[in-house]
């Protein structure tokens, strides 16, 4: 129910996804009458999806405190519980992102050994057959030196299974790469950084190196890469804006530009923020994916496209495994 258009979105994307991935199962959660008027405009199978009914919608500008404690009948709590009662793998969201990370948190609890979940998500690079992933997106304003080795290995771990990397590269964002430059949040966590064995960290990355397609994992508080991803989103906005308005000056530009269409075609497909949405938040005991608030359909499909890679791949039970092996590998302090 929530994001900025709610239903008339989310119904033709998920009857989207259905119809391209036959093993897909989907509940829709939410105001019944509101779903099943909007379903009643379309032909489904109705044993692959169901309405579930939930009372409440939380705002998008609402305090995530008061909506834990006053909407538990909201259709992101509703679907966030079925998820913990193990009768959905995913739960997919375009509502309130601190209201999703706070009910989240609160009913799927994090991993043993996470102390914070993290936003990921992945952008695309100059390879035009690899993304990076980056965290974290703005889950934590503020986050100690082990959070950001936690978020490194909780990303290594999900650029491994979902990108099918063998042996990710991970880059921790400062504002040069030399070993002099950086607050001592950076420096302290690089300095853990280097002394974990079981990941790949390759130093320190630049915000304008992101898009090399060097790193596979860029890890960074959630404060800096929430900047960093609006900032992104907003340039590329911008970009697209001004090469329609450079093609739409005079007849002589609007022939060029029906020249230059196969060609501009799929560039800006490659940098469509769309392609990209559904964030993972990730060191969670489930997999729950937040979509851009703003997305249309196919952005919304592929939110969903992402939770189905998610519950395939199960990153909770593979970042669990790691983060034990690690605890069992690290040597007491008395020892």
């Amino acid at each position: 129910m929530g994001g900025d258009h709610g239903p008339p979105v989310i119904v033709p994307a998920s009857l989207d996804m259905l119809a391209r991935q036959p093993e897909l199962h989907i509940i829709l959660v939410g105001d019944q009458d509101i779903l099943n008027q909007q379903l009643s405009s379309y032909r489904y199978d109705n044993g692959r999806l169901e309405v579930h009914h939930a009372s409440q919608v939380i705002g998008m500008d609402e305090s995530p405190g008061l909506a834990l404690r006053s909407k538990k009948d909201s259709s992101m709590r509703v679907a966030i519980n079925l998820v913990k009662e193990g009768k959905a793998q995913a739960c997919v969201s375009a509502g309130n992102t601190g209201a999703l990370m706070a009910t989240a948190r609160f009913v799927l609890k994090t991993l043993p050994g996470i102390d914070r979940p993290a936003i990921i998500s992945a952008f695309p690079t100059n390879n035009p057959n690899k993304n990076v992933r980056m965290l974290d997106l703005g889950a934590n304003v503020d986050s100690s030196a082990e959070s950001l080795v936690q978020f490194a290995i909780m990303g290594s771990v999900l650029a491994s299974a979902v990108d099918n990397i063998k042996n990710p590269s991970i880059f921790l964002l400062n504002i040069g790469e030399e070993e002099i430059k950086g607050n001592e949040l950076v420096k302290q966590t690089a300095q853990l950084l280097s002394q974990q064995t079981s990941i790949n960290y390759a130093g320190y990355i630049e915000g304008d190196a992101i898009h090399d397609g060097v790193a596979d994992v860029v890890v960074c508080d959630g404060f800096v890469g929430n900047v960093s991803l609006k900032t992104m989103e907003g340039a590329v906005i911008f970009m697209v804006q001004l090469i329609k308005n450079a093609f739409k000056r005079n007849l002589i530009t609007k022939l060029i530009g029906l020249l230059a269409k196969p060609v501009l075609k799929p560039f800006l497909k490659r940098i469509d923020p769309a392609k990209y949405n559904g964030a993972s938040l990730i060191g969670l005991q489930g997999t729950v994916i937040k979509s851009h608030g703003s997305a249309g359909v196919a952005a919304f499909a592929n939110a969903i496209k992402e939770a189905m890679i998610g519950a395939e791949k199960n990153i909770p039970e593979r970042i669990r495994h790691e983060v034990e092996h690690l605890t069992n590998s690290t040597p007491s302090q008395s020892s």
